[in-house]
């Protein structure tokens, strides 16, 4: 028997336990108990159970708070969803895994609620599906991935940041000739530098996404995938990841951008207010932002930040109430009251308690103009980090050539979409 862990959320002085997933009247008179299931770790959010006793405290409704382990969530979810236990509100990232839920049959689309037009545009366009349904309430942190880069560094050397892929080329270079490292990349372990390239690919043509989803098509047959993929390997046999950049994980890219080592990494803006260790020669004061370039945008890209949304059952008994939980939720006063002294982008217009990074918004411009929502890591079917990360590592080890790189990717993908019982694979 699967293991279900259930959230007991606190309200009213009140201990409120729950061990199934229909929605029921409540006790109280005129209330309603509503099912919101999702993984544990986001459901343990600070944000998240902020907004969750508001809700119960205000409107004396309750949530049945139903959560899985990170690790089984998504089989455990979908399997919930085949034996007809689907929740009033599911909590989902727009990623390939959304495949899984039948997404046209069982969710309400969003389009026409009041609070909609507070989105700003970046986090609806994350929660979209292909014809611009709105999906989802995105509750969530955000961030904006780019090129951080050591400002000061590049002052004191009389370099400027790039804005096209050719005049970052001739940086990286001009770094690696003065005995820097030009780009931190951490190769071991890590695996999400790769989708900051491949997003202009698929969130610039989207006939190429919905052929290759279909199987009509493999990335082999994409020629701006093999240029990124060339790119990066000739990045690292030049030298533009430093030495011993195999051997590099998440933990050594605070003492490599800290100390001066390397100048740039891939990455986004919430890890130097999570992750960055000061003490050494630099601080997040002397850091900026400029796009990534991966040779497949001339000008650059930035990756939207990756949301989890908030959906509803659209053949709940309880969709009315659903809908108003989340209009709750999308009221300024409610989500700034969660959100207040969080390190995020806005979600919504009105959000002003959240902390907004200085390196964001001095780039506001430049990111309005290249930013992309996330696109490959999260709607390319089949898309695995790890798997793409295991072609690479294939490549930088002299083992295939960037062809055969991509080739392995297209398997790794494959694979993984027949794994996942998507029918254009079978």
């Amino acid at each position: 028997m699967k293991q279900k862990t259930i959230a007991a959320v606190i309200t009213l002085g009140t201990m409120l336990c729950f061990t199934s997933c229909g929605s029921q009247k409540g006790a109280d008179s005129g209330s309603v108990t509503l099912t919101l299931l999702g993984r544990k770790s986001d459901m343990e959010k600070s944000y998240m159970t902020s907004i969750f006793q508001q809700y119960q405290t205000a409107t004396g409704n309750k949530l049945n708070i139903i959560q899985y382990e990170d690790a089984d969530f998504e089989t455990e979810a979908a399997e919930d969803f085949r034996e007809g236990n689907i929740p009033d509100i599911f909590m989902h990232f727009h990623n390939a895994d959304l495949n899984r839920f039948d997404v046209e049959n069982n969710f309400y689309y969003l389009n026409e609620e009041s609070w909609s037009s507070d989105l700003t545009d970046s986090s609806r366009a994350y929660c979209q599906d292909r014809e611009g349904n709105l999906l989802g309430l995105p509750f969530w942190e955000s961030s904006v991935s780019g090129c951080y880069y050591n400002k000061t560094l590049l002052d004191s050397m009389g370099l400027k940041p790039a804005s096209t892929q050719t005049e970052f080329d001739v940086l990286c270079q001009a770094l690696a000739d003065t005995g820097y490292t030009p780009i931190c990349w951490p190769a071991d372990g890590c695996t999400w530098m790769f989708q900051f390239g491949l997003d202009p690919v698929f969130a610039d043509d989207p006939s190429l996404l919905d052929r290759l989803n279909k199987n009509e098509i493999t990335c082999s047959d994409i020629p701006q995938v093999t240029d990124m993929v060339q790119w990066i390997g000739d990045a690292a046999e030049k030298g533009w990841f430093g030495s011993g950049f195999l051997k590099k994980g998440w933990d050594d890219i605070s003492s490599d951008m800290s100390s001066g080592e390397a100048v740039m990494t891939f990455i986004w803006d919430t890890w130097f207010y999570t992750d960055f260790q000061e003490g050494g020669r630099y601080t997040l004061d002397d850091f900026s932002l400029m796009p990534v370039f991966m040779n497949t945008a001339e000008d650059g890209t930035y990756e939207g930040g990756n949301l989890n949304m908030m959906m509803v059952n659209k053949n709940s008994e309880n969709l009315e109430s659903a809908l108003e939980f989340l209009s709750f939720c999308a009221s300024p006063k409610h989500y700034n009251d969660a959100f207040d002294g969080i390190s995020t982008v806005s979600c919504f217009k009105g959000q002003t308690t959240n902390i907004q990074s200085r390196m964001v918004t001095e780039a506001a411009g430049s990111i309005a103009e290249h930013e992309r929502v996330s696109t490959a890591a999260s709607r390319i079917i089949g898309y695995s980090a790890d798997d793409v990360s295991a072609a690479f590592d294939s490549l930088f080890r002299g083992k295939t050539d960037a062809a055969g790189c991509v080739r392995l990717m297209d398997e790794y993908r494959i694979e993984e979409a027949r794994q996942q019982g998507i029918d254009a694979f079978q």
